[in-house]
């Protein structure tokens, strides 16, 4: 088994930044993909971002490139979410995703609110 702790989210103005991380523990597990997904009030859970284990293979939504930034630590198993330039529009939940050698896990969420 292998559990998810998410921190990093908040309240923040337009423009402004937050760090968002994810550390995944337990034991023998091996990671391959991270990520962060999204659901806002009343929509679908989309993605965020992705990066391959290593680190070579990111992917992010096209709402969010430029403004966001997805890094990994494999020593720590954690990854990160560096946004900048927030909008309102990116006022959701923040789920991080890693999927193992066992399975694919998600985190309990972090709320990121987006307003002035």
């Amino acid at each position: 088994q292998v559990q998810l702790v998410e921190s990093g989210g908040g309240l923040v103005q337009p423009g402004g930044s937050l760090r968002l991380s994810c550390v995944a523990s337990g034991s023998r597990f091996s990671v391959y993909r991270m990520g962060w997904y999204r659901q806002a009030p009343g929509k679908q859970r989309e993605l965020v971002a992705t990066i391959g284990s290593s680190s070579s293979s990111i992917n992010y939504a096209d709402s969010v490139k430029d403004r966001f930034t997805i890094s990994r630590d494999n020593a720590k198993n954690t990854v990160y979410l560096q946004m900048n330039s927030l909008k309102p529009e990116d006022t959701a939940v923040y789920y991080c995703n890693v999927v193992t050698n066992m399975a694919t896990y998600w985190g309990q969420g972090t709320q990121v609110s987006v307003s002035s």
